[in-house]
């Protein structure tokens, strides 16, 4: 048995019940907002006493259930999950700041509901991010997708149920039709879901058989947002901004390039995707990760809808992820491994400011985004690191994780893969930089002139996902870290 603090099954229920508490206290917004604050502090807390034992190779196991030999549920640590797991529990306080502030300032409705969802997302998350085997990830990662619908058809209307229905009918879809597949192959093939240092299935299939089975986990895993099961994510930009702070950022699109990162690393292996000639076994993926940032970046460069273009941005970014993992280069995965932090905190920031602008300015188009930097200097400045991150600049995180990606391209010589990156940082550049220069060089218009900053709450959010943005780029010691014990165990 493991104590209180230290056991990873604490995680998973420490926010499912802050969500009976926050639903308890519903009828009263200071209190449920408090709690919600209260519980995300307590989970990063439990999550943080957790560290120490990973870095140390100490990673704890559990085991909740034994449905058949072989078919367990189960819970271990590893440093792949703990670098997604203190993403996940770090984002949820400072995202709920940012929620309080805007569901408070636009008069939004159900607010309990959401903090409720909200909670129950972040335990599935975890759950993902502690799963000790494929059945495990498969469990979590349908839960995160149920519990997240409501938040993602919050408003209720015609647009919102549309969008939900897309959002539910492609993760579910792909998921039961590929993923479940992909699970009971490997049960049948290795007699165990487990998730093994240099691959559960090392030796045990052939070119062919790997590349299918790949390719299963790859379409399966929809929330990693590979065309063309894309379709989900502008879908769901229907839903508030805090939902897209979620579904961008702590949860959802994280779960799908780790569910993708981890299966290469524990279920492939990648030293056995590269021998005997089963490089070509993943080279496919690579070049349709190559399409699809560079598809989904053109798409961003002609949206003048803010939220649409992140949304095609951050299908663009996940891809950078799944990209390099499937180079199978250490240098390229520690940069995959990065890249999901340094998006994260990059990504939160820029819908964390389209969500303030919203509140503040009610503009929702880049068009109309003529002058608001001297009106909301903040939030145009938090814009601006996190659009630095994004196009690989320095001094943002973003640039570290893109050094190591690219280096591991150039050492795989892998020239596709240094010809997208190339080419998809110029995009980048193409559809961010003329947001900063319209915000701060372009003079606004008259009737502009009355409106400053959102509120305090989410302008102090938006402040710190930024500087952590900024902080991350000089002090990236932790998650490279654990990016590289994840390719050692």
């Amino acid at each position: 048995m493991f104590d209180l603090i230290g056991n990873p099954l604490t995680c998973l229920v420490v926010p499912a019940l802050g969500a009976a508490l926050i639903a308890l206290a519903g009828r009263s917004p200071n209190l449920r907002e408090a709690m919600t604050l209260v519980t995300a502090s307590v989970l990063l807390i439990c999550v943080l006493s957790l560290l120490p034992l990973v870095l140390a190779g100490q990673g704890p196991s559990i085991t909740l259930l034994t449905l058949l030999p072989g078919l367990q549920l189960a819970l271990h640590i590893e440093p792949l999950g703990m670098l997604f797991a203190l993403i996940a529990s770090g984002l949820w306080i400072v995202n709920s700041l940012y929620s309080i502030g805007y569901m408070r300032a636009n008069k939004e409705s159900n607010q309990t509901r959401f903090f409720v969802c909200f909670a129950l997302a972040i335990s599935a998350t975890l759950g993902i991010a502690f799963a000790g085997n494929l059945l495990t990830l498969f469990v979590f990662y349908e839960l995160l997708t149920l519990v997240t619908y409501p938040l993602v058809t919050h408003h209720g209307d015609a647009q919102a149920r549309q969008g939900g229905r897309t959002y539910l009918g492609v993760l579910m879809g792909t998921s039961v039709l590929f993923l479940l597949p992909a699970l009971l192959i490997v049960w049948y093939t290795a007699g165990s879901t487990d998730f093994v240092a240099g691959g559960l299935l090392a030796g045990k299939l052939g070119h062919s058989a790997m590349a299918g089975l790949l390719a299963l986990c790859a379409f399966g895993i929809g929330k990693a947002a590979l065309m063309p099961m894309h379709r989900w994510l502008p879908a769901a930009m229907v839903a508030p901004t805090p939902v897209s702070a979620l579904l961008h950022a702590v949860a959802v699109v994280k779960a799908g390039v780790f569910s993708v990162v981890k299966v290469i690393v524990y279920i492939f292996g990648t030293d056995s995707l590269m021998q005997s000639g089963l490089h070509g076994a993943a080279d496919w993926l690579v070049v349709l990760a190559g399409f699809t940032i560079l598809a989904s970046s053109v798409v961003a460069l002609s949206a003048d809808n803010l939220k649409r273009r992140l949304a095609y941005s951050t299908i663009s970014q996940l891809s950078y992820v799944t990209m390099s993992a499937a180079i199978l280069a250490p240098l390229s995965l520690v940069g995959a491994i990065l890249h999901i932090a340094a998006h994260a905190v990059a990504k939160i920031t820029l819908f964390f400011a389209a969500g303030a602008i919203y509140t503040a300015a009610h503009k929702t188009d880049i068009s109309q985004l003529d002058g608001i930097g001297r009106r909301m200097p903040w939030t145009m400045g938090a814009f601006a690191i996190g659009a630095l991150s994004m196009i690989g600049l320095p001094p943002a995180v973003g640039f570290i994780s893109k050094w190591y990606m690219l280096s591991g391209a150039m050492a795989a010589q892998h020239w596709l893969v240094v010809g997208v990156i190339a080419i998809s940082t110029l995009l980048n550049a193409g559809y961010f930089l003329p947001i900063i220069y319209r915000a701060f060089f372009v003079a606004s218009p008259p009737e502009d002139a009355g409106h400053g900053e959102a509120p305090r709450l989410m302008v102090l959010a938006l402040c710190l996902t930024a500087a952590a943005t900024l902080l991350l780029f000089f002090l990236p010691d932790l998650p490279l870290t654990l990016a590289r014990q994840t390719l050692v165990r």
